[in-house]
């Protein structure tokens, strides 16, 4: 069961929180924003909440549990990916003039995913313990 509980966690980071967090004036609405960019914004969450949904599914109907995690884990994995490769394309994880927290340094745009991403492996691993 603590699996099953460590992926579900997860999985409503980018299920539930990111769009919550997202639909709003700084992202989905932002007039400042090219069309083409609020399209991608909006497809991301629209793909990202549709493969939360199949990765609960996953978990709780079929016990699928280390599947979910291994999808779980890619989304959010990718956003501290993306996170590190900002210097590169010129992306950063906070709205621009938007307040930032942090904790050892990184914001919690990126400290969220990256406990979502190490939830998911402990899932993983106390699944596969118990399938042994």
């Amino acid at each position: 069961m603590t699996a099953r509980i460590l992926a579900t966690a997860g999985l409503l980071v980018f299920a539930v929180l990111i769009p919550v967090l997202e639909v709003n004036a700084t992202h989905v609405f932002n007039p400042d924003w090219p069309p083409h960019a609020r399209f991608h914004d909006v497809w991301q969450l629209l793909t990202n909440t549709g493969l939360a949904a199949l990765c609960l599914w996953l978990v709780w109907a079929r016990g699928a549990v280390r599947l979910a995690s291994l999808i779980g884990g890619w989304v959010m994995g990718c956003v501290v990916l993306a996170h590190a490769l900002g210097d590169v394309y010129g992306g950063y994880v906070t709205y621009e003039g938007g307040s930032e927290l942090a904790l050892f340094g990184l914001p919690a745009g990126v400290l969220i995913p990256l406990a979502a991403t190490a939830s998911f492996a402990a899932a993983a691993l106390l699944d596969g313990r118990r399938r042994g």
